[in-house]
């Protein structure tokens, strides 16, 4: 045990009429929501790099926040551990996650990083074994240390790419070590800033080779999990090749790796694309990749990923909606990728932003499967449909110009628009959230 969240209780769920600050209103982890637990369907997942990494700075100023365990030591990975799943308990997580560098100091060497990571896993696997959270995924940071300025598994220098491909491997290690039930590739630099010196065909080829042998090794050790790509926009390079999912699952299909890999789908990220949330979930669900969510928003008067924590129950009630539709996780889950503002410097605004942020998913959950067990807003998408039901239009599908034509002509065709209903949609969803 340590300190630093000395005096605040653990939170437990109290009802929505409650008083108090440390409790949950409305995430009841036993609440049955569609014949499912409420735990099971939201899995929430806490970050250790912005709740427990990051220093609280911004690009015009440096660290604000002073925690005890930020140093270079394996002493103060140590500490950060014990600190990690302190906060994990206090707010009953089911599940965390991390990327390499979050978790150990980087090393003298790869081999000396290495066993940093290998004796980390270790002391988190103690810690799971005695009643902590499970881990939802594990993932490298290929992005922050200068040697990835150009990339990891796009960079124009191939000793960058055995050494990001050298350091997944260990990443995975750690993750199948763990338990896990994801891993994700998290392209933070897979991009361009100028195709002055940038051979497009050859870096897309490299990074679905390096994807390919990320896939070989899953099989390869018994894996179970699922493999994860996070689609990221304008983050940083001036141009991403994993834009959005529409572009990911692109970049999938050309490598034969559609069947094997999903996407994990960030709501900043979605708003960078220039998407809503529930777009880019409901095309990840339409084709078949949808794997897991990062739970955050962004401040729209900046345009940048703020990585708030989320408090926007409709926007929230509208991404579930898709995910419900599409049958809910599967070993997928909602992680927090949110970070505490750098004026909030205190261990209580980290649990009490966890904890809003878990009482506005679950109000938004609760809302969505409200709207879906409700079914008329599906029963309005299946009538504007409908005529594509009728053995004629489907028919039509396996015919060819030349006889839609004949058709047309035959039938005398003058199809008139009918209405979509838009604006009574849009006032059936708010009377649920």
């Amino acid at each position: 045990m340590t300190d630093f969240f000395a005096g605040i209780p653990q939170i437990t769920y109290q009802g929505p009429d409650a008083t108090e600050d440390f409790v949950f209103r409305h995430y009841n982890p036993d609440e049955v929501v569609m014949g499912r637990r409420m735990e099971d369907h939201l899995r929430f997942a806490i970050c250790y790099w912005h709740s427990l990494a990051w220093p609280g700075g911004d690009p015009f100023g440096g660290q604000t926040f002073l925690r005890p365990w930020f140093g270079d030591t394996m002493a103060d990975a140590k500490l950060k551990a014990d600190v990690a799943f302190e906060m994990f308990r206090i707010l009953g997580a089911p599940y965390f996650c991390f990327h390499d560098v979050d978790v150990r100091p980087e090393g003298a060497s790869f081999a000396e990083s290495t066993r940093n990571l290998e004796e980390i896993t270790d002391i988190f696997a103690e810690k799971m074994q005695a009643g902590g959270p499970k881990l939802l995924w594990g993932t490298a940071n290929l992005f922050s240390n200068r040697r990835f300025m150009a990339g990891a598994a796009t960079n124009p220098d191939p000793d960058v790419f055995a050494y990001s491909a050298a350091t997944v491997k260990t990443c995975m290690d750690a993750t199948y070590k763990l338990g896990g039930e994801n891993y994700v590739l998290w392209g933070g630099r897979e991009g361009y800033e100028t195709l002055l010196n940038t051979d497009l065909g050859r870096e897309l080829d490299h990074m679905g080779r390096f994807l390919s042998m990320v896939v070989d090794y899953k099989h390869k050790i018994g894996f179970k999990g699922t493999i994860l790509i996070e689609p990221k926009p304008q983050e940083p390079t001036k141009h991403q090749y994993d834009y959005d999912v529409a572009t990911v699952f692109g970049f999938l299909q050309r490598f034969g790796l559609e069947k094997e890999v999903k996407v994990n789908i960030e709501q900043g990220h979605a708003i960078l694309a220039g998407h809503s949330f529930e777009h880019e979930l409901a095309l990840a669900a339409s084709l078949g990749v949808l794997g897991s969510i990062d739970m955050n928003r962004n401040d729209y008067q900046c345009g940048w990923d703020t990585d708030h924590f989320p408090n926007n129950v409709p926007e929230i009630a509208l991404a579930y909606y898709e995910v419900l539709r599409a049958g809910g996780f599967d070993t997928g889950g909602t992680n927090f990728d949110a970070k505490l503002r750098r004026q909030s410097l205190d261990a209580e605004d980290l649990i009490l932003a966890h904890a809003g942020a878990m009482d506005v998913c679950a109000r938004g959950l609760k809302a969505a499967a409200a709207m879906l067990e409700d079914g008329r807003l599906e029963a309005a998408r299946q009538a504007r449909y409908a005529g594509w039901d009728k053995p004629e239009a489907k028919a039509m599908l396996q015919g060819d110009l030349d006889s839609i034509t004949a058709d047309v002509l035959a039938r005398g065709l003058d199809p008139q628009p009918c209405s979509a209903k838009q604006e009574r949609l849009e006032n059936l969803v708010n009377r649920f959230v």
